[in-house]
């Protein structure tokens, strides 16, 4: 199991220093978050938390998570990047393509791309795309990113998105992995059939278990149960060295954690109480993890 820092909320001048601060304590990967913009009402209720509230507010900082990709790209050698996830409902999937193509290249083809629908009715309207049939749109785009980051001249005639023959230069030098967001039966089906891998947001490991058994006969009943597949997992309940094991045991591949939160500090803070806490976490559960 490999680990990857989630940096959720951090101010974005921080970014950089903990790229390079996850990249030495041994981190494999950061986990970038998506929010379009805060509107002040929403129609829906946000899906991830007992009470539908946002755990944010409209001074919470966020970044294009691809342009943030860029910047510690630039500054680190080993260390991946992916989107956890990326609202695709609202966006254009030519222009994401080319977003996409654009950092693969210029990290080293150190990135992933997690996706998920979107969850308010604001994002897309304001977007100027249909909330109604968001999943078959979702679908769709998925099939228009794999077909135009795979290089040459290609065309496509869908439902929701038409072109004729085009072709984006450079194309990544090796597949974008594309995975997968949300926990309904949709949203794994979603997974299992079109994804390189699955992304939780907070469950209990008990939920985890059930959802990976889930993705394994999703898998099987699409016939790509031999196929190479990741789990990114927020887990609320299973923590320390032994904790992880017990991930890594239900099927876990890749831990997404924020070791000040662990440590008993708030997301706001500073710098250098996140890099010491990225260092502890390094010392009491990565390198005894990897040591065996």
């Amino acid at each position: 199991m490999e680990f990857t820092l989630s940096v959720a909320m951090c101010p974005l001048p921080e970014l950089t220093a903990l790229a390079r601060a996850a990249e030495e304590a041994g981190f494999a990967a950061i986990a970038l978050p998506d929010s379009l913009f805060y509107s002040e009402h929403v129609a829906a209720d946000y899906p991830y938390t007992p009470d539908g509230e946002r755990m944010w507010t409209a001074e919470t900082p966020w970044t294009d998570p691809l342009v943030a990709a860029a910047a510690m790209g630039a500054v680190t050698e080993r260390l991946r990047f992916y989107t956890s996830v990326l609202k695709l409902g609202p966006r254009n999937p030519l222009l994401l393509a080319r977003q996409v193509a654009s950092v693969a290249a210029l990290t080293g083809d150190r990135f992933g791309l997690g996706v998920g629908i979107g969850w308010t009715p604001e994002e897309f309207e304001w977007c100027g795309a249909p909330f109604e049939r968001r999943g078959a749109r979702v679908d769709e785009a998925i099939e228009v990113l794999r077909l135009v980051l795979g290089g040459g001249m290609v065309e496509h005639h869908g439902e929701f998105f038409d072109f004729d023959r085009l072709q984006m230069s450079p194309a990544p030098g090796r597949r974008v992995p594309i995975y997968v967001g949300g926990h309904t039966e949709r949203a794994l089906r979603r997974a299992a059939a079109r994804g390189d891998g699955w992304s939780s947001a907070m469950m209990r490991i008990s939920e985890l278990r059930a959802t990976i058994a889930r993705l394994g006969e999703l898998r099987a009943e699409f016939g790509r149960d031999a196929e190479p597949f990741e789990i990114q997992a927020v887990c609320v309940d299973r923590f320390g060295a032994d904790g992880y094991r017990e991930q890594a045991a239900a099927g876990v591949t890749d831990a997404i954690v924020v070791p000040w939160v662990l440590d008993g500090h708030g997301f706001d803070a500073d710098i250098e109480v996140k890099r010491d806490s990225l260092r502890r976490f390094a010392d009491e559960v990565i390198h005894p993890l990897a040591a065996g």
